[in-house]
């Protein structure tokens, strides 16, 4: 007898069920990571205040996230929260714990780029009279964006795989509706290898999307370097 059922891998691997999961995952993943770049950009900025109080607040939120994991605060935010009368659904639970975990990282790696910047540009810019916010927008973030993109790009590549967690409280992301077949049809082993080659598809798209991004980043880089020495 077979440990292997290959009509129940290939029947599964684009069963609607599946590929349902599989949507979740990805728009999990895009809002999480658009929600947790602009709370991570205010905590950058934050870290990076002259004023006490939002540096200590900055640091305290990256280090209370940074430092749980993220099974732990999304069982907080949909079981514990609504002992307080705070009360999420199991998606709103999940956008949230997401978004709010990545952005603890987020930060630091937005900080990290933003500080690669020499301090002489904006210097220059400021003795040119551009506000703070020009000085940001058309100074400081170009070229912190060229080191910000690698450690992003990872990021995103663990976001798809960390949605997977949020199966814990219920969510119906690629492993929950893999879980619930394998519940049904008892087929583990190729319910698990469908589960894997989604995922690897989806980081391996993502991989191929980052280096485009980088190399037009490099081309561009490349370009302003020539004719600066012109």
């Amino acid at each position: 007898m077979s440990l292997w059922n290959w009509s129940g891998f290939f029947g599964y691997l684009f069963n609607p069920f599946i590929l349902g999961g599989v949507f979740t995952t990805v728009w999990l993943t895009v809002v999480s990571l658009i929600a947790g770049l602009i709370l991570g950009f205010a905590l950058a900025l934050m870290r990076r205040s002259s004023r006490r109080v939002p540096t200590y607040i900055a640091k305290a939120y990256i280090w209370l996230f940074r430092g749980t994991p993220l099974l732990v605060q999304l069982i907080a935010i949909y079981t514990a929260l609504p002992l307080f009368g705070i009360k999420f659904t199991v998606i709103e639970a999940a956008l949230l714990g997401l978004a709010l975990n990545e952005a603890a990282y987020l930060a630091e790696i937005i900080r990290a780029g933003i500080e690669a910047v020499p301090e002489g540009q904006t210097r220059a810019a400021r003795a040119l009279g551009m506000t703070e916010r020009q000085i940001m927008r058309y100074i400081v973030m170009p070229q912190a964006f060229k080191v910000i993109v690698p450690p992003l790009g990872n990021s995103v590549n663990g976001l798809l795989k960390t949605t997977s967690v949020t199966s814990v409280i219920s969510v119906e992301e690629l492993l929950r509706r893999t879980q619930v077949l394998i519940q049904e049809r008892f087929m583990v082993l190729e319910l698990f290898a469908v589960a894997a080659i989604y995922y690897l598809l989806l980081t391996t798209l993502w991989d191929f999307f980052q280096s485009h991004i980088e190399k037009r980043l490099g081309q561009a880089g490349s370009r302003l370097s020539m004719n600066e020495k012109r």
